[in-house]
């Protein structure tokens, strides 16, 4: 008919259909690999961090002389750039590769450890060349020490073994596997050991036995927070590389970096903010990144970091979470730290586990305090003394799901209609639990 018009598209209904229409739509705000905004990429240029770059590397440059290194200490708060600077000195030492072939850098995140057992394992199996060479489970400890040892001299050199967050791995095993990897050289025949720990806590080396600290303690460098301005200098070099050019509206960069800065200073903090605004920006169709989008960011990042933080949790401590989420879902109020353990070891036992003894769940709630998931209270008994009451400080209509995303936690998880499961993340988004 004359003067009609076209009647609207009709929006997407289904999931694939949301998948098709941004499939179909070519993004118009990246020039390359979106990875450049990820805090595992290592960029040629650190900026700020000159200092800390040589002094690693010239505590770790002996090692290219065939020399063995002074072990060597890296504190620093949170997205400080302490991993990234270690990884870039890495890259530059194993790129003399003639220098370098005898260098052999292992990296671990005691974060994902659980046991010294597993520690000593992953230190050990890189170095298997086959299958049948490997450290299985089920040995004793001294059997996979003696293990390690063989497959370290099996490569010989220098083996430079990075342990970052170090300092969870002394609150939850320990100062004992320490003590060990400090005195191995007097063991090894061909190989040598340097070990480069990073840690987010100045004093946790207060902590530790005398001889460990002495032998640990050798070279230290401590990474000062960045400023606003640095995190600006940091998130330009980032966006430079990652956008095309004129899509990101000015304000954007600076409003990132504040909003960073006020949180110690954190540049993955930072990073994460252009990353998801960017994100934003992409689902509202529209062709730049505008300061709108980073407040969108900053709301959903608050949220994702929790869960996040959860899903890289060590096994035992998902389980005692889980289990926490259970009984304050079914009492709507607090539990108290004997019944918190019970419900552990229940749980524990029901998903073919082997429970920890009270005083490292102990050491797990205290961790999963400090990590802002939950919250222990003294509360008076009477004459059966005091004990500490545990409160959930998460949404557990989020937390519970994305803790049985993990297959450990799956075979006692709730069942869920698709309803519950496309709502999930948007019913009652500062919900805390039913109490």
């Amino acid at each position: 008919m004359l003067g009609s018009t076209a009647p609207p598209p009709t929006p997407p209904s289904t999931a694939g259909e949301f998948l098709d229409s941004i499939l179909e739509t070519k993004s118009e705000l990246y020039r390359g690999s979106r990875d450049v905004l990820r805090d595992g990429h290592v960029p040629s240029r650190l900026p700020h961090r000159e200092q800390q770059i040589r002094q690693v590397a010239e505590i770790l440059a002996p090692a290219l002389r065939g020399d063995v290194p002074s072990n060597v200490l890296i504190y620093g708060k949170i997205g400080t750039g302490k991993t990234a600077v270690v990884a870039q000195v890495r890259q530059d030492i194993l790129r003399r590769t003639e220098l370098a072939s005898h260098i052999t850098f292992i990296y671990i995140n005691c974060g994902n450890i659980d046991t010294p057992y597993s520690l000593l394992q992953n230190i050990g199996n890189p170095f298997a060349k086959s299958e049948s060479d490997r450290i299985p489970t089920g040995w004793s400890l001294d059997r996979v020490q003696a293990a390690m040892r063989r497959l370290m001299d099996s490569r010989g050199g220098t083996v430079i073994l990075v342990l970052d967050e170090i300092d969870r791995l002394v609150a939850r095993s320990g100062d004992s596997v320490l003590y060990t990897l400090s005195q191995l050289n007097t063991e090894l025949e061909q190989a040598r050991l340097v070990l480069v720990g990073i840690s987010n806590d100045l004093k946790f080396t207060n902590h530790l036995d005398a001889r460990v600290r002495s032998r640990l303690n050798e070279e230290k460098i401590l990474f000062p927070p960045y400023d606003a301005l640095q995190l600006q200098d940091i998130l330009r070099d980032r966006a430079k590389e990652a956008f095309r050019e004129g899509v990101v509206d000015p304000g954007v960069v600076d409003r990132c970096a504040a909003y960073a800065a006020l949180e110690n200073g954190d540049a993955r903090r930072a990073l994460a903010l252009l990353r998801l605004a960017a994100e934003m920006a992409e689902r509202d169709r529209a062709k730049r990144i505008t300061p709108d989008h980073v407040v969108k960011a900053k709301n959903r990042l608050e949220q994702d970091i929790i869960l996040d933080c959860c899903r890289t949790l060590p096994p035992h401590c998902k389980v005692l979470l889980y289990a926490i989420l259970q009984a304050c879902e079914r009492r709507r109020n607090g539990v108290l730290t004997g019944e918190v353990y019970d419900a552990y070891r229940r749980l524990a036992e029901r998903l073919g586990l082997q429970p920890l003894h009270a005083r490292s769940i102990s050491n797990y709630v205290s961790e999963l305090e400090s990590l802002g998931l939950i919250r222990a209270t003294i509360v008076s008994r009477g004459r059966g003394g005091r004990t500490r009451e545990i409160l959930v400080d998460v949404p557990i209509s989020d937390t519970m799901p994305a803790l049985e995303e993990d297959p450990l936690i799956a075979p006692v998880g709730r069942p869920r209609s698709r309803g519950q499961l496309l709502l999930t993340n948007f019913d009652n988004p500062g919900r805390t639990g039913p109490f």
